[in-house]
């Protein structure tokens, strides 16, 4: 009897014929994000050519794709145009999330800030139709959002934090820390897993994921994929 496949070994594409299959352009062995809403693509299978081949039809020539965790060499006229080593971390039982009073919903006329922020701070792609991924929370003071984390990909059995970001200003007040609890409050009332990407040599935030309590589930590659030219 066969196992049938982690979600989390394929996150990209498990949320794109699952939660976010409403989201999804394609509807063949290779699927991708509309280009505002997440730079992701996913395929059913790496090592198979005509996942590739369906993903190619569907992004058009001489595309750039972004793939969390490349596991195989895309077959030729795909070319691998950019990488770094990453991390998957997953929530543990050591992991307290709760919800917090300073903590607000962020929505469609927050777009403008959360752009605003996410240019100041950098945390990973974000554009103005992410918000449609899941719910993203924020902290406001005077009016300023200083701070924000939300939901990326979503799986049914689990759900990535991302866009994990505050001022530089409201830096050392522990308000990313307040997010990822309250973000993770509501994946688990979902009776979902909280997980996260990093970048591996973001040492700092991976230091501060697994003083919360997540752990390193596996190690991957970050990659950018360009479709054949036509």
């Amino acid at each position: 009897m066969t196992n049938a496949p982690d979600p989390l070994d394929n996150p990209v594409w498990s949320a794109l014929t699952g939660v976010h299959a409403h989201l999804a352009e394609g509807d063949g062995l290779g699927r991708r994000y509309p280009a505002d809403v997440s730079p992701f693509s996913g395929v059913a299978d790496q090592a198979d050519p005509l996942a590739w081949a369906d993903l190619a039809a569907v992004a058009g020539p001489g595309v750039d794709l972004v793939f969390p965790a490349l596991e195989h060499a895309p077959p030729p006229g795909f070319t691998v145009a950019g990488g770094l080593p990453g991390v998957q971390l997953v929530a543990t039982d050591a992991f307290t999330s709760g919800r917090s009073d300073v903590v607000t919903e962020l929505g469609e006329a927050d777009v403008d800030d959360m752009l605003d922020l996410v240019a100041r701070t950098r945390p990973g792609p974000f554009g103005r139709r992410t918000r449609l991924l899941g719910t993203y929370l924020g902290v406001r003071e005077d009016g300023r959002l200083l701070a924000m984390a939300g939901e990326r990909l979503r799986l049914g059995s689990a759900t990535e934090i991302s866009a994990v970001c505050t001022d530089p200003a409201a830096r050392g007040r522990g308000l990313a820390t307040t997010l990822v609890r309250a973000v993770a409050q509501g994946v688990r009332d979902r009776g979902e897993l909280p997980f996260l990407h990093a970048a591996a040599q973001n040492t700092r935030a991976i230091g501060l994921y697994e003083h919360l309590g997540f752990t390193l589930r596996r190690t991957l590659q970050f990659a950018t994929v360009r479709t054949p030219d036509a």
